[in-house]
């Protein structure tokens, strides 16, 4: 039988070889696929149907969505592209890409999985995100220096892409508010030369009518994204 840190050792460069395929695959799709591949759960167009037709341009834009395992990132995703009530989401073990149609231009997402031996590659793709979104489990109470660590390493690399922090798991008894997830966050030391928003979120069904609604993380993406 193996050593146990052996296996450890095994465990991270099998998982660094899938990071490094699934980089590779993403860049060949968004040079060489776009418009073949549908969104994870986009709904069907009708028969026939194209985008020009329904008045959406080429024009497409790159949402970077990270966050640790478990934080809620996959049913963010859902609930921006599709309604559709969904109980249970599997956790993405590498790569999640999903296109919304906007107004004028298409928003690709694309989500990189949170665990740790993803995380070492969520740098690779900031130079070519237009806004990145870090999603945030307000209820975990002992895993937010992690968080904290993560998303301060990757505003350090580019320290003007627009930032929305989504203070998720908002409908859970023990969630933190999102003055609190600030103060945990340190996000007061962020500079000014950086647009951020924090939004309350709760990636559930039954808060799509609520305050907490997905649907204002989608409204505030295009508002950011229409920018000059």
């Amino acid at each position: 039988m193996a050593p146990r840190g052996a296996l450890g050792h095994l465990s991270l460069v099998l998982g660094a070889a899938v990071a490094a395929v699934g980089s590779l695959l993403f860049i060949a799709w968004r040079r060489y696929f776009r418009g073949r591949w549908g969104a994870r759960w986009e709904p069907p167009l009708a028969a026939g149907c194209c985008a020009e037709q329904l008045g959406f341009s080429k024009q497409q834009v790159l949402v970077l969505v990270l966050g640790l395992d478990g934080a809620g990132k996959s049913s963010v995703l859902h609930y921006i592209s599709s309604e559709a009530a969904k109980d249970r989401t599997a956790p993405t073990q590498g790569f999640n890409p999903v296109q919304v149609p906007a107004e004028g231009f298409q928003i690709d997402l694309l989500e990189v999985g949170g665990s740790q031996n993803l995380r070492f590659y969520w740098n690779q793709f900031l130079s070519q995100a237009h806004v990145l979104v870090f999603v945030v489990d307000s209820a975990d109470g002992p895993r937010l220096p992690v968080a904290r660590q993560e998303l301060h390493w990757l505003l350090a690399e580019d320290p003007r892409l627009p930032l929305v922090v989504l203070a998720n798991k908002q409908d859970k008894r023990d969630a933190l508010s999102v003055a609190e997830l600030c103060r945990e966050l340190a996000l007061h030391l962020l500079n000014g030369q950086r647009q951020f928003f924090v939004l309350p979120t709760s990636a559930t069904h039954a808060a799509l009518a609520t305050a907490t609604s997905i649907r204002h993380v989608k409204s505030l993406l295009v508002k950011l994204l229409s920018q000059p």
